[in-house]
């Protein structure tokens, strides 16, 4: 898969997540993951998991609140037991979704939330380098092609 195709993956996954962001709460590991998304567009809840609490005593927190939750931890091993461990401990008990983080794992070329506005203006920036280099030598031959 090309770097036009994965950008537009976690485009579409981005704009899933600030739509569905209106209605559900998302949770994030830390602070830079919530500024991260903030930067991306969220404007609804966002949960840090990282409250000095134990995990358990968080979702019992959460599931007073909320019907369903958007899961949102990073995508490298400690996020990944995280997500494992949350869906666990809100199993039965409130509905989640995880959707969202397993399409950013797969496309997103980085492993953490707080990386995506960074990778994402880095992407767009190479693309429209590499836009105007083939535009640049296309117009080159053009003109040693006109004599």
């Amino acid at each position: 898969m090309n770097l036009e195709q994965c950008i537009e993956e976690v485009e579409l996954a981005l704009d899933e997540l600030v739509e569905e962001n209106i209605s559900f709460p998302v949770i994030v590991e830390g602070i830079k993951d919530q500024r991260a998304l903030r930067t991306l567009g969220l404007t609804g809840i966002i949960i840090i998991i990282n409250q000095g609490i134990s995990l358990s005593d968080f979702v019992d927190n959460v599931i007073k609140k909320y019907d369903k939750v958007i899961i949102l931890s990073d995508w490298d091993r400690r996020g990944g037991s995280l997500c494992r461990r949350l869906k666990e401990l809100f199993k039965g008990r409130i509905d989640y979704d995880v959707q969202i983080r397993q399409q950013l794992s797969k496309y997103a070329m980085v492993k953490k939330v707080e990386g995506l506005p960074s990778w994402i203006e880095t992407v767009y920036c190479r693309l429209e380098d590499e836009n105007l280099n083939h535009d640049s030598s296309s117009k080159k031959n053009n003109s040693s092609i006109e004599v």
